[in-house]
């Protein structure tokens, strides 16, 4: 149990409105001596997180989710949106999920292991995918009964009454869930649609194709009453066959019955966007025919379809908190942005000469949202205010003459929601009914809004939202605005001060950052470079706190009823790369929510791997949830993958590294270590050609199907082995077992070239130089491992490249991130630059930036954003071989730099300045004490450290 975490999942939005920033020479005044430290550490780099350089800003208001701005406390995630008369802020709480604890784990799946294994050996992986997914993948979720539904929505026939059809532009490529249309945000069942169109005369008399796109699920198409197609499955095509002299010159009747079972419904049409739905002659294409009306009238019939059956769960968001401003529609000096030294975002533009600003921040002192907005004309700021849940089981009350109460539950779910939103204005007449509250005429508006669900862990859902909401107001009764907004600051920067970049150079900071994006690539923005990184620890500082859950796919941020690969926890790369700024980056404290997933894992985890392979020991597959399942998921070409608990020990061990904390590595880490090692002891098979040792069954990830032998899998077990190896000694226990391990850890099959001279991925040597696969699992010894490095063997470190280069430089947002760590470790600097341009650049290209910064895998992926930043700072530091390697592999586009806080392994905190490409001045401070071995081009240096103490360095590393 986790003891910093309280008993309800909670959290609080504060809202108030004020024209007056804080200044950083106040922040100082109230850090005091705090702030006098912070400085010290950051040395002389502090000026390269001051100012407009740690700014996004926008000119207009977001349009799309991908344009609103974050901000988050660790609990409540929030996305601004920066509107003037309309605003909007989509928010989440962490525990918000769907499903309920459950068994995951399939009984009877380790009576076939032995046979999958087997299999493989012979090879014959069809065969061992089929036995496995029928008898071996874990449970999911009850299924509905689809069959009955489908029929009662079939035989209630066609509506015939007009009054309830509404409009809706179409294909709505991500679904009618992001139409933007109330109350289909997360629909799952059956909706009508209808349009009419006049055909020309040159098309009347030949045989035509009616092309509708992609359509999820399943849809019943008439044309002018008569049905011409019926299809079911979401990934088909709709080309309909009409016969010549079917249709009329004019008002022909379109009427399509789409039935959705989960995810995304309606009419998404192709990933060529471009492509529009159309009626064109048989044997041509959409060019040569007539496209349809993009405006369709639809009719909900049914939104209760049966329950979908699910492996694991979603993250859900919670609701909206809708402003609305009278009168300021049309507005001057509009500005919206986001400074992410303070954490606060910002709103403000003119209305008839009176200047509104708007501020919002997420406090994590107070687990407040703040939006502090106030006109420089008293009594001018009149606000409605609302809240709005896409779950159909919600409503709001009326609570009191200053509340307003919102109550959710998660559709088939055991979770439900409560907030609370209270208004305090300064001065103005408030009113309150069951839908808003409304502020008329007020000097300044503070709205609070608490939320918390039921969840308290994933085998207990026995919280009292409604108790957690009240006790959270009450704890800010009386507070005022200006206290909350300095705990936040205060709290905030005492992470994000311990690590400051500048890169000088030209600046663009005078553009909006969508602009600067679509620049980068020129290389004249070194600045957007340190923003990029900055951005990377404001969002994990933001998103990963002591005491909440670990940061998930896509953070803490979740528009959508159905996210993208649930936006959950994907273990085979994904979580993982979203700590790499972690350590090295100045916040280690927040690993800790991944090692109290950790700690949950391997409880559940004891279970899948008794029940499934037969063994002690814990195991975790390539994907988990709230409620922290474990047994393999969805197909076995990809779900029955081995690597996840060495990978998350590694996470275990750096920090052991990075802090050389005794304490964490004998009572939190070595346990969880020990158990895993466990596993992989027990399940390692002989292969019976080598007589190496190899992980079987399992997968390189999301590659090449279920296989027996996988590289990844070998180099990660092969690591943990060293790590409990190496702690069993420093630590004086388990030698006799620990030697047993550093035995096997010999016999595990070594990485191998081929005959292309790469790394091969399998045991066999089947790689394709061609396949541009996203993931380069097999290169995973070079990063984030350190198995593979140019000092032990140079020539497989010259196979990974080879293998990089197969792989190629396009990629998805996160593949990209992990791109540019590699070449930053094969010291390629010309090539990690490029791939940071290809990362920083518009998504609408394939795998980038959203306007708002944010990665695109697309859709949008946080771990792109974490990995991208750990990157930039691996090719100016590393520290992963014996010894410090300063500025390994520096850009060409960064001549001028300064760093402050880099952490490095050994318990050092760095200091560095370069100019001309050329290291000028370097400090390192000992934390622990101890040898101290530092590399910078020709020139090394050797000594002994003592804890506490700083040594400074010229460019040639003579001491000074």
């Amino acid at each position: 149990m986790r003891s910093s975490r309280s008993s309800n999942a909670t959290a609080l939005i504060v809202l108030r409105l004020n024209h007056n920033t804080m200044g950083l020479q106040l922040l100082k005044r109230l850090q005091g001596s705090r702030w006098l430290i912070i400085m010290a550490v950051c040395g002389a780099c502090a000026g390269g997180s001051s100012g407009g350089a740690l700014e996004l800003w926008y000119d207009r208001p977001a349009v799309e989710w991908n344009e609103a701005l974050p901000i988050g406390n660790g609990r409540l995630g929030a996305m601004v949106f920066g509107g003037t008369a309309h605003e909007r802020i989509q928010f989440n709480e962490e525990t918000l999920w769907t499903g309920e604890p459950r068994e995951y784990n399939r009984p009877g799946a380790a009576t076939v292991v032995g046979q999958l294994r087997q299999l493989l050996a012979e090879g014959r992986q069809a065969e061992a995918e089929r036995l496995a997914g029928e008898r071996f993948m874990g449970l999911r979720s009850p299924a509905g009964d689809r069959n009955a539904w489908r029929s009662k929505v079939l035989a209630a026939g066609t509506p015939d009454n007009d009054d309830f059809w509404q409009v809706m532009e179409l294909p709505t490529h991500g679904g009618w869930e992001v139409a933007g249309i109330p109350g289909l945000e997360g629909l799952d069942g059956a909706v009508w649609f209808r349009t009419a169109f006049d055909v020309p005369d040159s098309l009347l008399e030949q045989p035509l194709v009616l092309d509708l796109g992609k359509i999820r699920d399943e849809d019943f198409t008439y044309l002018n009453g008569r049905l011409i197609g019926n299809t079911d499955g979401a990934g088909k095509d709709r080309r309909y066959l009409v016969p010549a002299g079917s249709l009329k010159a004019s008002n022909n009747q379109l009427t399509v019955l789409v039935l959705n079972y989960y995810d995304k419904g309606g009419f998404v049409g192709y990933k060529d966007t471009t492509v529009p739905l159309a009626l064109y002659p048989a044997g041509k294409s959409h060019e040569a025919g007539l496209p349809l009306p993009e405006r369709w009238h639809y009719f909900v019939q049914n939104d209760d379809a049966p329950a979908e059956p699910r492996y694991q769960a979603d993250y859900q968001p919670f609701a909206d908190l809708l402003l609305q401003l009278p009168g300021h529609d049309s507005v001057a000096s509009y500005r919206r942005m986001l400074d992410i030294a303070n954490a606060v975002a910002t709103t403000s533009y003119m209305v008839n000469g009176v200047t509104f600003t708007r501020e919002y921040f997420a406090s994590y002192p107070a687990n407040v949202l703040v939006a502090h907005i106030r006109a420089d004309q008293r009594g001018a700021v009149s606000v409605r205010a609302s809240l709005r849940s896409p779950h159909k089981n919600s409503r709001m009350r009326r609570v009191d003459g200053r509340t307003l109460g919102l109550t959710l539950q998660v559709k088939r779910g055991a979770l439900r929601g409560e907030s609370l939103l209270r208004v305090v204005p300064r001065g103005g007449d408030v009113s309150v009914t069951d839908t808003s509250i409304t502020v008329a005429g007020a000097d300044e508006v503070t709205l609070y809004l608490a939320a918390a669900t039921n969840f308290k862990r994933y085998d207990d859902t026995s919280g009292r939202p409604d108790e957690a909401v009240n006790h959270t107001l009450a704890a800010l009764e009386g507070q005022p605005y200006h206290r909350v907004k300095q705990d936040h600051i205060a709290d905030y920067r005492s992470f994000f001060d311990t690590f400051s970049i500048g890169f000088g150079g030209d600046t663009l900071n005078h553009l909006p950052t969508d602009q600067r994006i679509a620049r980068f690539a020129d290389g004249k923005d070194p600045q957007l470079l340190a923003l990029y990184a900055q951005y990377g620890r404001y969002l994990l500082i933001s998103s990963s706190r002591p005491g909440t859950q670990p940061a998930n796919l896509q953070g803490l941020w979740n528009g959508l009823m159905t996210p993208p690969w649930g936006s959950k926890y994907t273990t085979n790369i994904n979580l993982e790369m979203n700590y790499w700024p972690a350590e090295v980056m100045g916040l280690s404290a927040l690993h800790e929510p991944l090692f109290d997933m950790v700690d949950e894992l391997r409880e559940r985890g004891r279970e899948t791997a008794r029940i499934h392979y037969g063994t002690p020991g814990w195991v975790v597959h390539h994907n988990t949830d709230l409620w922290r399942g474990t047994a393999p998921i969805n197909h076995p070409n990809h779900g029955i993958w081995l690597g996840a608990p060495a990978w998350l020990c590694h996470h275990l061990w750096e920090h052991y590294l990075f802090t050389l904390d005794e304490d964490f590595l004998r009572d939190r880490a070595y346990p969880v270590m020990k158990e895993a090692a466990l596993f992989y002891q027990h399940n390692l098979q002989e292969d019976t050609e080598t007589g190496y040792l190899i992980s079987s069954p399992s997968n390189s990830p999301e590659h090449g199907g279920l296989v027996a032998g996988p590289a990844m899998d070998h180099q990660l077990i092969r690591a943990l082995f060293g790590y409990v190896v190496a702690a069993s000694a420093r630590l004086g226990i388990d030698e006799d077992w620990a030697a047993d391990i550093r035995a096997l850890a010999a016999r595990i099959a070594p990485d191998r070239i081929g005959r292309f001279g790469q790394l091969q991925e399998w045991l066999d040597d089947v790689d394709d130089p061609e396949n541009k696969h996203r993931h380069m699992s097999h290169l995973w010894a070079v990063h984030p491992g350190a198995g593979i490095n140019g000092a032990n063997d140079p020539a497989l470190m010259e196979a990974a490249r080879i293998s990089l280069n197969h792989r190629g430089d396009e990629g998805t947002g996160w593949s990209l991130a992990w791109k540019i760590n590699l070449w930053a470790r094969l010291l390629d600097a010309s090539r990690t630059e490029k791939l940071l341009k290809m990362l920083i650049s518009p998504a609408a290209r394939g795998g980038g930036s959203y306007p708002n910064l944010l990665d695109a895998h697309p859709p949008f992926q946080i771990d792109g954003n974490f990995g991208g930043a750990a990157g930039i700072v691996e090719a100016l530091l590393q520290s992963h071989t014996e010894g410090i390697d300063v500025l390994p592999a520096l850009l060409p586009m960064l001549p001028f730099g300064q760093v402050s806080g880099i952490r490095a392994r050994g318990g050092f905190v760095i200091d560095l300045k370069w100019e001309k490409h050329r290291l000028t001045e370097l400090r390192v401070l000992s934390i622990k004490g101890g040898p101290l071995r530092i590399r910078y081009s020709a020139y090394l240096a050797e000594l002994a450290t003592e804890p506490g103490s700083s040594y400074r360095f010229d460019s040639k590393l003579q001491r000074l």
